[in-house]
């Protein structure tokens, strides 16, 4: 088996896997329809494209035989400490019994290790059970939940954390002060990947139970505006964000 860099030529392969994968992992959760929306949504031609054209952008494709049959994709995000993510690690379900999983994270590891990480993280829904199970079978440590709105039905997904160097600073949430006067939190530990920096998820409480918006990462404004896909857009800067990533997970 070997493990390289994905090409325009893996998009086809890729969009194959992905749909076997989320099938067998959250076909007992999620509808084909979904499912379907999920795949053209994230790994449609122009989207990948742009992915793999990207430097910051990790896309690694498992291939045996000449034929892929797993891929990952990560990033770096600098927060209060810089991060590793794993954004996804889709396995074709004929072929998860034979190391491919385990290949791909390792493989994925070095290469974020390689970017001076201070942690890696990864996301399962608590549904896929068997991907939480990975997650911890390879050393990373369950750190935290949160909720997440697949087709208008909120889920929760469970974080996993590998640290890489011991000395780290958690600070994970701030206050900011809305024009209205209205006290928000921004939860620096729920970042979303945008085109100039990350987006943060904001809430009215310090328990996370209420959400308010975005905060940009870029300006450090509390003016944006998301869509019904999910596309985050600051109105004070130029960043955004692509519709929703409503799962990094094991599947």
């Amino acid at each position: 088996m070997q493990v390289r860099s994905a090409t325009v030529d893996d998009i086809d392969a890729i969009r194959r896997v992905a749909t076997a994968s989320l099938t067998a992992s959250y076909g007992h959760v999620l509808g084909d329809e979904t499912i379907g929306e999920a795949v053209e949504r994230w790994y449609a031609t122009e989207s990948l494209a742009d992915d793999l054209d990207d430097d910051d952008t990790l896309v690694l494709v498992a291939a045996r035989d000449g034929d892929v049959v797993g891929f990952t994709q990560g990033y770096v995000t600098d927060r209060r400490e810089r991060v590793g993510e794993i954004d996804w690690l889709h396995v074709d379900p004929d072929d998860r019994e034979g190391g491919v999983g385990t290949t791909l994270l390792r493989e994925i590891e070095t290469e974020l290790v390689e970017r001076d990480v201070d942690r890696i993280e990864g996301c399962v829904l608590e549904a896929n059970e068997a991907g939480g199970e990975f997650y911890a079978d390879h050393g990373f440590d369950a750190t935290g939940t949160r909720s997440v709105k697949i087709a208008g039905e909120s889920f929760t997904e469970a974080i996993y954390s590998k640290f890489t160097d011991g000395d780290v600073e958690h600070v994970v949430m701030e206050t900011r002060t809305a024009d209205d006067g209205t006290l928000v939190y921004v939860a620096f530990d729920e970042p979303a990947r945008a085109s100039l920096a990350p987006f943060y998820q904001t809430y009215l409480d310090a328990d996370r139970t209420e959400r308010y918006g975005w905060f940009c990462g870029n300006c450090d404004s509390l003016h944006t505006a998301m869509d019904t896909m999910g596309r985050v857009a600051c109105n004070e800067c130029e960043n955004k964000r692509k519709p929703t990533r409503w799962d990094a997970a094991y599947l």
